[in-house]
């Protein structure tokens, strides 16, 4: 009896993960399927794949020409934004975590207040003015900047907690072999909070990849736009080739599947990093 119950919610189980799996996975699969037709194939059959035959590779080719720098510009955009955010908020969290000095919970709450302050879509004028007034418009550097600031707050946030539950000892014990504050976030803090790390670098990367807002205000020149943009842009002509946009909408949406494919088990890890130490 006792395992008749169990297969069932075994199978009550498997059944909800296939559930989920075919939701999350059915717009994938309806934009590779459309990829390959022309815009008659993709009226008369929309769901399924035509014979091999009847295929049109050249939709990938063109997609590709038309996103592939789009897709460089994200990368660069979206990788400096990370080192950048983490960086700045790493060296915050070191010194708000391990000293004590006046004003320090003021700043640290008011970091931490600022969470509450409204997005991009909010502040659309004003940060557009005051990019304007500073000379940042029409520049990779204004996205790169503009979106690490914005990661900041919850990355200052995560990692003090982190680095607070750090021994003191393993610092005391750097500092009485000569280690220097950044000899010792590299060699303590760095390996010690790795998982979280990642988990926000990568967080950090999909905000900064999915940004629409601030690079459709700030970049003029379509060389320099990002990949939410530039598709934006391709699906606004007034004849849409469905089987060229799905092949660019398949082909910016690679990256994000490969970094979820090799990063998935340190996402894992720094997610339950936190109830661990707990």
């Amino acid at each position: 009896m006792a395992t008749r119950i169990s297969r069932k919610k075994e199978a009550i189980k498997h059944a909800v993960i296939l559930f989920v799996l075919v939701f999350a996975f059915f717009p994938l699969y309806v934009m590779l399927v459309i990829s390959f037709k022309d815009n008659d194939q993709f009226t008369n059959n929309p769901w399924f794949f035509d014979a091999i035959g009847n295929w049109h590779l050249e939709n990938w080719a063109k997609a590709w020409g038309i996103v592939s720098n789009y897709i460089a510009n994200s990368v660069v955009t979206s990788v400096g934004a990370v080192v950048l955010c983490l960086a700045i908020s790493l060296l915050a969290s070191y010194v708000l975590a391990r000293y004590r000095f006046p004003g320090r919970s003021i700043i640290y709450y008011g970091i931490v207040g600022s969470m509450f302050l409204p997005g991009t879509a909010a502040t659309l004028v004003t940060m557009f003015t005051l990019l304007k007034s500073m000379h940042l418009i029409n520049s990779l550097w204004t996205l790169i900047m503009v979106n690490a600031i914005g990661g900041q707050v919850v990355c200052i946030f995560i990692l003090k907690q982190f680095i607070e539950d750090i021994p003191k000892e393993l610092f005391e014990s750097a500092q009485l072999d000569g280690a220097g504050h950044f000899q010792q976030i590299w060699n303590i803090v760095v390996p010690m909070s790795g998982a979280i790390m990642a988990t926000l670098a990568i967080l950090q990367f999909l905000g900064s990849w999915n940004n629409l807002m601030l690079p459709l205000i700030v970049m003029r020149d379509d060389e320099l736009l990002t990949i939410p943009v530039g598709l934006m842009r391709l699906d606004g002509e007034y004849v849409k080739q469905w089987g060229e946009l799905m092949a660019g909408f398949t082909i910016s949406s690679i990256p994000l599947v490969v970094l979820f494919l090799f990063t998935m088990r340190l996402f894992v890890k720094g997610l339950t990093a936190g109830a661990i130490k707990g």
